[in-house]
């Protein structure tokens, strides 16, 4: 089964949080903190692997969570870091962040790696927070939270060359003489229902790789059918060859086709539209008028194609077959290697959201601040102790939440509550 998109849901690994411990030994009953610090958690990283050739295993698994960070301990003892998460892909990937649907990273080559959650930060145990004035706080810094979102997986085929033209007009055939691929061949429309890659080997020339699209109908850059699937798989290549049918055995007229596949191409994206082509005007075997070919060529003449890209052929009989791939190789030679360009206006920004809260005010007129970093700090304080108390509305100052409370129109003496813990604001 060939699958070419997947939506999975990733989370980087939490930090664990720093310890709250004094030394207790014998005859050292005040021997100070020895808190240590938390562990930071685990990266999740996507990691491109020239193996795989589908989305397929994405269809079983869907969630992937690193591991998080271990809680620091006694005696100065630093919490254990999460094990980072690799996350296989085939080569070819896109990346989307579905919330904004914009593009993280292109995964083309094979080992590409890109950290698409990072991971949390370990919190600080109280040893840190020793001071000549403070010297036994009963507090610690929790550990960050991870990052977490939903990904869409996009596969792009990596091929040289795209064969391209409507259902049953040959391509699959093609693929299979000038290849060892084995793609579906049979006498009905919409045989092949998805892409196959073969690698092109002629007597003399370079080896390159082509891939068989599924057949292209009118309406494919709307979505008709799975057209805007099947132009996705175009996209990395270099170059085409447009195969038609020269033969009319189904009734169709092979210019129409031409000019209506490359209306496709262009709505979809001009860029494949300005692709280089190569005309392949398969089932000759089948045409008893030369004619035909002739009036094929001459009206392609007219809109800009020279004979040299017009080739009469036979998958069939492999008749032209060879002079074709030679041509194709030929060309390849001339056009470089292009990554897939991201512009700015698609491209993923990564936004700093470690700290993270909201403020409402809720029907009795007190102010509510929920967030998961000040639900964690909270948890991590004693409230009933001056100094970790005094740390507490420290982080809420530095963290410019206090600021935030004045920008909300608080008062003093105006009620602010976290979780089940309420104080008077003061100015």
């Amino acid at each position: 089964m060939f699958i070419d998109t997947a939506k999975i849901f990733v989370k980087s690994g939490d930090g664990g949080s720093g310890s709250v411990s004094f030394r207790r030994e014998k005859y050292m009953p005040l021997g100070g903190p020895d808190g240590g610090d938390g562990g930071d958690g685990g990266d999740v990283i996507l990691i491109a692997d020239g193996n795989m050739t589908t989305l397929l295993d994405f269809s079983y698994a869907r969630k992937f969570i690193a591991e998080s960070g271990v809680r620091g301990s006694g005696s100065k003892c630093y919490g254990k870091a999460g094990e980072d998460l690799y996350v296989k892909v085939p080569m070819g990937t896109i990346v989307r962040d579905v919330e904004t649907d914009k593009i993280m990273c292109d995964l083309s080559h094979a080992g590409d790696k890109y950290v698409v959650c990072r991971a949390g930060k370990g919190g600080k145990g109280n040893v840190k927070f020793c001071t000549p004035t403070r010297q036994a706080p009963n507090f610690a810094e929790p550990g960050m939270p991870g990052e977490e979102r939903w990904i869409k997986l996009e596969l792009k085929l990596l091929a040289d060359v795209g064969l391209l033209g409507f259902p049953n007009v040959g391509k699959s055939s093609l693929l299979s003489v000038v290849s060892k691929a084995t793609p579906k061949i049979a006498n009905y429309h919409f045989t092949t229902l998805k892409p196959s890659l073969g690698v092109v080997s002629v007597k003399g020339v370079q080896s390159f790789v082509m891939a068989d699209i599924p057949g292209i109908i009118e309406g494919a850059a709307e979505g008709v059918g799975l057209g805007i699937d099947f132009l996705r798989h175009i996209e990395r290549t270099r170059m085409l060859i447009h195969v038609v049918d020269i033969s009319g055995i189904e009734g169709r007229d092979p210019v129409e086709d031409f000019i209506k596949i490359n209306e496709e191409l262009k709505k979809y994206d001009v860029k494949l539209w300005d692709r280089p082509q190569i005309v392949a005007a398969n089932k000759s075997d089948m045409l008893f008028d030369e004619e035909v070919f002739e009036n094929f060529k001459k009206k392609l003449n007219g809109m800009g194609y020279d004979d040299s890209k017009i080739f009469k052929i036979s998958a069939a009989t492999s008749q032209g077959v060879e002079d074709l791939m030679k041509e194709a190789a030929r060309m390849l030679t001339t056009i470089p290697v292009t990554e897939l360009v991201i512009s700015d206006e698609d491209k993923f920004i990564v936004e700093e959201k470690r700290f993270t809260y909201t403020i409402n005010v809720n029907e009795e007129g007190t102010f509510v601040i929920e967030g998961s970093f000040v639900d964690r700090l909270l948890n991590a304080v004693n409230v009933n102790e001056p100094d970790s108390l005094k740390y507490f509305h420290k982080v809420l100052k530095n963290k410019g939440v206090f600021d935030a409370l004045v920008a909300k129109g608080i008062q003093d003496g105006d009620l602010v509550r976290l979780q089940n813990f309420e104080f008077e604001f003061l100015l």
